[in-house]
């Protein structure tokens, strides 16, 4: 099937013919297309959170036309989240304050916000979603050195040291050495079920982001991270783990500007 100037049908125009019988092979195909415009590129994210591949990279696509489009989604959500707040608060809700917003904003702190919980979160949460071998022994190793690092460096901090190194020296050499080898097939198969574990996990994650407040109230908070999060798996898919750190760096700029900037006119 193809449309005028030999463009790749998009995923909502095959299941406009096929319906839920559309060829897989035309599905992955359209799923890898460039999405040449900015509802392309938003289609498609919605196709892939609706059923999350690993079929939806695109090496040639131009990377920051695709973060672009994605940031600005991002923030789209974001405005629809802060107005639903706003309402909630004017209705009376009391909604519990981050720890952020008690924050002093230093240079250090900034830091932290920017770039360290981009480089950390992405690493520990996304890293792994391309499903290759090395990334995915990359994570366990680093995984087993700092459960094991927190479980002696109190009574042997010296051995603990030198267990977190071996760890990190691990998941380097699994990454180079595994490098060329494709996604494990299971990994393929169970994709959805470990992307959203993924996202799930980042969410609630940020729960501890607040200083009071039961589970019941917490969870919808953390409703921002979970969108975030779902962005970031595309985009990490889509593009590449890069990526899905300069978006995530992108958006915590952005909402820390905001708080300042809410903070200065408080």
């Amino acid at each position: 099937m193809t449309l005028p100037n030999n463009q790749t049908p998009s995923v909502a125009e095959l299941k406009a013919v096929f319906g839920d019988d559309a060829p897989p092979e035309l599905l992955i195909e359209a799923r890898a297309a460039p999405a040449a415009t900015l509802r392309g590129e938003w289609s498609r994210v919605i196709a892939f959170l609706r059923r999350p591949t690993l079929n939806v990279s695109e090496q040639s696509a131009a990377p920051f036309k695709v973060l672009g489009r994605i940031y600005l989604l991002d923030m789209l959500a974001m405005l629809v989240l802060v107005i639903c707040a706003s309402i909630a608060v004017a209705a009376g809700v009391y909604l519990p304050r981050t720890a952020l917003a008690e924050i002093e904003f230093t240079w250090m702190i900034v830091l932290a916000v920017i770039v360290g919980a981009p480089v950390f979160e992405e690493l520990a949460f996304r890293s792994w979603l391309s499903g290759k071998p090395g990334h995915v022994i990359a994570l366990l190793s680093v995984g087993a050195g700092a459960t094991g690092f927190a479980a002696i460096h109190m009574s042997a901090p010296i051995i603990g040291a030198l267990v977190m190194i071996a760890a990190v020296v691990g998941a380097i050499a699994a990454i180079i050495t595994l490098a060329n080898r494709p996604p494990m097939a299971f990994f393929e198969r169970y994709f959805p079920a470990f992307f959203w574990l993924s996202t799930l996990a980042f969410a609630l994650v940020h729960i501890f982001n607040f200083q009071e407040g039961s589970l019941a109230v917490l969870l919808p908070l953390v409703l921002p991270q979970f969108m975030l999060g779902g962005l970031l798996g595309y985009i990490r898919v889509r593009v590449g783990l890069w990526a899905a750190i300069v978006l995530h760096a992108a958006h915590n700029a952005t909402a820390l500007g905001i708080s300042a900037l809410a903070g200065e006119m408080g």
